[in-house]
């Protein structure tokens, strides 16, 4: 059997992503091998362990030293799964492999994540409750929105953890062609300031200086607070704040900044910064622009492609380099090319006479979809 090789430690979610549902065998080699510690960290042997729970006869073939991975994939099966997350990194960095897996399960996912709901490195798993959801529903066709859940029970920060999320969602036969050229333009901004194991005024203090920011710009904003105690407050102090903003065609935007761990060579984290911080992240993400977030381009692209034998278009702003390598990707394992165009009509806009420049320069991906069918699924 022939395995498709691939060398290095980079995009390692995205190859096992595009393994598991193209049902291709693999083999990693070089991984990360002129790097102090060679092959595989901790957080990339826990991800293998979540699939293995998911999954139905797969394989992974670990060398002795770690430098190289041997896939070869089995039948998604998902169902009732709790899974210990490493705390190396957020529990967003294994939500977002579930994100692609759950339409394709047997049995619908409903899956229990332990560990770090919001860190540094990762997109909070706010972001992808508010961003990613709505994508799901666009493309699976769900009527009743509460069909697909993410909920955070507990929040967990570093170094310690403790956060619990709580991810469920539908099977689908088959998901649907998606046409989105027009993201419209903000309408509200909602917001959660969190705060765990510290005073509950400093949710409060983050509050008062995003919405200094933010009220500028648009009169609909409304920041919750978060302050969780005992078991629901994680093991470890911290705060931080998710920021979305809504369009009038239901495309959402979010941002994250999150304080420094205890403990941080960085030193202490002032609320303020930390508010300032994600409202610029917010303006940043809103003026890159387009249908879908820039954490969200992947997953969308993803859909599009395993959607039905129709063609789908989407408009984005700059490609991130995450989704170029995963389109990279889908050509190797799905055989799959998008035609990707300069978005004119969306570099000048007129306004009663006048032209300005709306966000940066837009692109339009095209693709026709494979007609990847949920074989499990037997009704629609």
């Amino acid at each position: 059997m022939s395995l498709l090789e691939f060398k290095g430690s980079n995009c390692f979610r995205q190859r096992l992503i595009l393994s598991t549902l193209s049902l291709k065998s693999m083999v990693i080699k070089d991984i990360r091998v002129k790097h102090e510690e060679v092959g595989l960290r901790e957080y990339e042997l826990n991800l293998l362990s979540l699939i293995e729970k998911l999954t139905n006869g797969s394989s992974y073939e670990v060398d002795e030293t770690g430098t190289q991975l041997t896939c070869k994939p089995g039948l998604l099966i998902g169902g009732k799964v709790e899974h210990e997350c490493s705390l190396q990194r957020s529990i967003s960095y294994y939500l977002e492999v579930l994100l692609c897996f759950a339409p394709f399960c047997k049995v619908p996912l409903d899956v229990t994540l332990i560990g770090i709901t919001n860190d540094q490195i990762d997109v909070s798993v706010d972001s992808l409750k508010h961003s990613s959801t709505p994508i799901l529903i666009k493309f699976l066709g769900i009527l009743d929105p509460s069909e697909v859940e993410i909920k955070v029970i507990s929040r967990g920060l570093p170094p310690n953890g403790g956060g619990e999320v709580l991810f469920r969602c539908p099977i689908r036969k088959y998901l649907k062609p998606v046409n989105m050229l027009n993201s419209g333009k903000i309408k509200r901004i909602r917001g959660v300031a969190f705060a765990t194991r510290v005073a509950p005024s400093i949710a409060n203090r983050i509050v008062d200086k995003a919405k200094g920011y933010l009220l500028k710009c648009i009169p609909d904003v409304y920041i919750y607070t978060d302050h969780r105690h005992g078991k629901h407050s994680g093991k470890s102090p911290g705060f931080g704040l998710c920021l979305v903003a809504e369009t009038t065609n239901e495309v959402f935007y979010t941002s994250d900044a999150v304080s420094n761990p205890s403990g941080s060579e960085k030193g202490v984290s002032v609320p303020e910064d930390v508010a300032v911080e994600a409202v610029f992240n917010l303006f940043e993400e809103i003026y890159r622009g387009g249908c879908f977030s820039s954490n969200n381009q992947a997953l969308a692209c993803l859909f599009m492609a395993l959607g039905q034998t129709d063609v789908s278009k989407i408009q984005l702003g700059p490609l991130s380099p995450y989704c170029i390598q995963f389109l990279r990707h889908m050509k190797s394992f799905l055989h799959v090319t998008f035609k990707l165009e300069v978005d004119e009509s969306s570099e000048k806009v007129d306004s009663e006479g006048y032209e300005y420049k709306k966000g940066s320069q837009k692109v339009i991906a095209t693709c026709i979809g494979i007609g990847m069918m949920n074989l499990s699924k037997t009704i629609i």
